[in-house]
This record gives structure tokens, sequence and C-alpha cells, in this order.
């Protein structure tokens, strides 16, 4: 049935854009309506069978009647769904972008992308490492209590129906993980050292303290007395045998199996086909056609100058002694961190409300969704990185600033400025519930996230903070560099450690002797870009490209300038590739540049 079906999508097509070229009418009458046609109805296809087939959830698991399960994740079925994309791909790639409306050719740079990531996470193995050193397959079915609102019986035995599945689901996350140890793939020992504490983490004495008992809360309010106690006795029960069981099991997989097993290196280059994996994942993250050593070479430039400005604020201060003594002093003491996780959680607040009353400066459009600030769960927090934003889970749900207090005297409150601007707003919160919030765009606009821009949008966002009355303490100023010289000494130690030979303590020498991040903090990040390839690489590389357009219409319009006008354009059209973004904001600053000229 799927070789049908994938036939009848591709000779429909191929006859559409056949009928194009063979009919009278002019060229431009006949050819863009059919072909734009053409590619949303192919888009629409594979976003819909993307969406069916990469969720935690098997297809129609919610349906009633329908067999409640967590999706199969077997090697039949991710070979068969990874045919089905690449033919989708093949079939989008050949309609030409000259044959598509602007809108249109913006949706295929984004669909593309999304197949093209999906595709490779197979033909590269990565599903048989399905772990970094934050999180794991544990993490994600530790979302289902979050993903369940019981609304109705059916919805509390859909739900324990879902749970029972687990040790199916992770028994197939192990097997690929076995497969992994015996073919070389796996993550490397030194970054997993804390890993199964993360695990048992989850696992309870009371299962009414479980993270899937959530759920219970809202059984509780939509249920009859009756039906909710009967919903209980049996929700305790599937968490006390069935789910903590198979979390035990995974744990003891970990320590007893694969950790020992686990490879000894860190670079990616040394994966089986690692180089062509490692190019993969520059590509992917820094949508940018850029080599190892072109990014390593940039990284090293931009350190040297961050490095003269951190230089100045220390003269600034008056500080006398080295740099490396300075940093000593910001890292021990007691006047830059807080005395508990709750005096934290209140300054990162306050932050964001002092950024909330600066966006009419910055901006003309604005996120209806608001957002909350709240601290990384505790079961993750200890190798977890300093915040994170998470977006909105439903129309009716808030985004949420992360805040990790995990171990607070290692957390300083000079970073905090730039930390919120970052995840908060005018960074992450902002761009992502603009893009979630757009309208007449397919889904996979608002929801495909593209970390050059995202990750490139939430440091310019810290930048932004200098425009508008931020850092005004030099200390909280070094943090806003030292966050900058964090995210340009990636670019050197990511590919320092995947690509030109350098070890994980060199890395380690390199980040710290550089910015003000504390011991605890630069381990975990480098643990984080070890199992993580080149996803560091997008944020520096993403800011120097937003800066560099900025640069230009500043150049083109000259005192016309309108940085709100000019923030509006960035984010109009969501989380897009960097050379779609350069091709977009280059049109505009033509326009207006003409319409300048003009009047």
């Amino acid at each position: 049935m799927r070789k049908l079906s994938l036939l009848s999508t591709a000779l429909t097509a191929l006859l559409v854009l056949a009928a194009c070229q063979t009919t009278s009418a002019p060229e431009s009458a006949r050819s863009a309506p059919s072909a734009d046609q053409a590619f949303t109805d192919l888009a629409d296809q594979a976003w819909a069978f993307n969406q069916q087939n990469s969720g935690l959830l098997a297809p129609g698991a919610r349906t009633a009647g329908a067999e409640a399960r967590l999706a199969d994740i077997s090697p039949d079925t991710l070979a068969a769904a990874t045919e089905q994309r690449k033919a989708y791909y093949a079939q989008i790639t050949a309609i030409a972008p000259s044959q598509l409306s602007e809108e249109n050719q913006i949706n295929r740079d984004m669909i593309l992308y999304a197949l093209r990531n999906q595709i490779s996470r197979i033909e590269h193995n990565m599903h048989l490492m399905p772990l970094t050193n934050e999180t794991g397959p544990h993490n994600a079915i530790a979302r289902l209590g979050d993903m369940f609102r019981i609304q109705n019986e059916q919805d509390a035995q859909t739900y324990l129906a879902v749970l029972r599945d687990i040790p199916t689901w992770l028994g197939q996350q192990t097997a690929y993980m076995r497969e992994g140890v015996a073919r070389g793939i796996t993550q490397p020992q030194v970054v997993l050292r804390t890993f199964p504490q993360g695990v048992e983490a989850y696992v309870t004495q009371d299962p009414s303290e479980s993270v899937f008992y959530r759920p219970m809360v809202h059984a509780q309010r939509n249920l009859s007395d009756e039906q909710a106690r009967a919903f209980e006795i049996e929700l305790q029960t599937v968490i006390a045998t069935v789910v903590n069981t198979a979390l035990m099991d995974f744990h003891d997989f970990l320590v007893e199996e694969y950790i020992p097993n686990a490879r000894t290196d860190i670079a990616a280059h040394n994966l089986p086909n690692g180089e062509a994996f490692y190019a993969n994942r520059v590509k992917h993250y820094t949508t940018l056609d850029l080599s190892p050593e072109e990014i390593h070479q940039i990284g090293l430039e931009q350190v040297a100058l961050i490095r003269a400005e951190m230089e100045a604020v220390i003269e600034q201060v008056g500080f006398e002694g080295t740099f490396a003594e300075f940093i000593h002093f910001l890292r021990t003491d007691p006047q830059f961190y807080t005395d508990s996780a709750d005096e934290l959680l209140r300054e990162a607040a306050w932050i964001a409300k002092q950024a909330d009353a600066v966006l009419p400066r910055l901006f003309y459009r604005m996120p209806r969704t608001p957002y909350g600030v709240a601290p990384v769960p505790a079961e993750i927090a200890p190798n977890y990185t300093q915040g994170r934003y998470v977006r909105p889970s439903g129309d009716d749900q808030p985004g949420y600033y992360w805040v990790n207090t995990y171990a607070v005297e290692t957390r300083p409150l000079y970073e905090l400025e730039a930390l919120t601007l970052h995840e908060g707003v005018p960074g992450h919160h902002f761009q992502i519930a603009l893009a979630m919030e757009m309208e007449n765009v397919p889904a996979y606009r608002q929801f495909t996230y593209i970390s050059a821009f995202g990750e490139g949008w939430g440091l310019y966002a810290e930048y932004l903070g200098l425009e508008t009355g931020f850092y005004q303490d030099p200390y909280s100023n070094f943090g806003r560099l030292t966050y900058a010289m964090w995210r340009a000494a990636r670019l050197v130690v990511d590919t320092g450690m995947h690509a030109l030979g350098w070890s994980r303590d060199e890395a380690v020498e390199f980040l710290g002797s550089n910015t003000a991040l504390s011991l605890h903090n630069v381990n975990t990040e480098i643990d984080r870009y070890i199992s993580w390839p080149g996803q560091a690489l997008s944020y520096k590389l993403g800011l120097l490209t937003i800066q560099q357009l900025r640069a230009e219409a500043e150049e083109a319009h000259g005192r016309h300038f309108d940085v709100r006008e000019f923030h509006d354009e960035v984010l109009r059209n969501g989380s897009v590739p960097l050379a779609t973004l350069e091709q977009q904001v280059r049109a505009y600053i033509e326009r207006k540049r003409q319409e300048l000229e003009d009047a």
C-alpha cells in the first residue's frame, strides 16, 4: 500500500508539471499556479507523514477505539519511513524554486530542511546513540505525564495503555544502543559518568511523586469520584511495577553493558564514516557551506576580538592582577552568587520584567503568548546547561524560561542578564512565540526550529541589551562578554575536538581560561559539545549573519534606518536557513533603499 500510494503521489505531481509545460497559455500564466499547487500538495503530505512518524506516540494512539501505544521504532518501520521521506524529498527538489511564489520558495527551503534531517538520522546511524550527556530515551517518556490531560474515562485508559507500552519502546531503544556498541557507534564514556543517575531520578518509591502521576490532577477535576479513584489505583500500580521496572532495566543496561563498552575517544571524526557524519551535522546546524577548519579560524578571530573587550573591563574596574586571577576572583567571591534557588529565580524574573519593558523600543510586532520563569527540573539539572527556553506545549499554555538552580554556588549573577535576554525576551520566547503565531503559513513554518537562526537570534538578543540599558554594572557587562566569548570559543572547541584532534582536557582548558563560566559549567558544556556534535556552532555564526545584515541595512538606509522595522523583517518568516534569511532581508533592504531614493 505504501508503494502504491507513493507511486500515485509521484505520478500526480509529474502530470501536473507536465500539464504546465504543454499548455499553450503564456509561460507566466501556465507554470506558476500549477507548480505552486503541486508543491503545496507534496509539502503538506510530507509534513503530515513526518508528524505521524516522528512523534513519541503511535499514529492514532489517542483516537477512540485505536490501539493506544508508543510509536513503533523497529528497524522495518524506520526503514520504510526513511524511504518515504526520500521519495518526498526527491519529488519536492524536482520542482525548481524559480517556478514557485516567494512564499513557497521559503516553504520549500523549510520542508526540505525538515526532511533532510530525518533522512540523515538514519543514514548516519544517529538512532543507534539516542542520547546526549543531558538527555536520553528516559527523558522522552518522562514527557508523557505532561502530554496527557485526562478529560474522560477513555483518556484515562489510553494513558494507562501507553504507560504499559514503555517496556517495549525502551527495549527497542536498548536494542539500537546494543547494536551501536557492536558497531562502535556510541557516545563516549567520559560524557556518561553521571548519566545513570538521571534515569534513576525518575524512579520513585511513592508513585504519587512520579512525573508519570501528573495527569491525576486533570483526572480528579474531570472524572467522577468513583472513576478517579479507580484510575488512581491502577495508575499507581502501573507506575510502581511496569514503569519503574522498565526504567531500572534501562539503568542497569547503561551501568552494566553500555557505558563499560562505550568508546573511549571523543571525536565525531573517529566514528565509522565519521568525517561525513560531522560534515552533515555542521551543515545542518549552521546551514552554511563552511569547513571545520574555516569555522575554527573564525572562532579564533572572534576570541581575540572579545578578549580585548574583556581586558578593557578589567582595567575599568581597577583590578590589579592577571586575566586568570580576575576570572578566579569572579568564580570564588560570594558577592556574585545567591544563597538559594528561590533568590536566583527572583533575580531572573526581575530581569525578565525589565526586558519586557524595553520591547516597544525594539519591535512593532509583539507576541501574544506570555512566558514564565521556572527552575530546570531537578531530575535533569546536574548535567544540564545554564538555562533553556521551553516552547508552549499547547494553544492555552505559556512558554517557559528555565533557570538551572542546581548548585547555586556555580550560577553567577553577573551572567544572569545575558542569559535572561537570550532565553526570554527579546530572545527565544519572543522569536518562537511570533513564529508559532504566524498566520496563513503551513504548520512546518511555525514549528520547525533552525538552530543557526534561533540561536543566532538569541545571541543577538544578548547584544541588544547594550542598546536598551542593561549591563550598567561592569561585572554584568563582563558576564555579557563571557557569554559572547563562550559562543566564540564553541567554534574553536567543537571543531577542535571533532575534526582537529583536540583532547577533552584541551577543550576544557580553552573554554575555562577564556571565560568566567564556573568550572562546573565549563565541564558540563564541554561534555555537551562532545555528545552533540555541531550544535554549538550555530550560535555565533547565526549572530554574525544577523549583525552583517543589520550593518548593510544601516549603511543603505542611513538616518532613515528603523531598528524596529529591521527586527520585524528578520523575524517575520519564522526560523529559516541563514541563506533564506539573507535573501529575504537583502530584498527588504533594496526595496526600502529604492523607496528612499524615489521619495
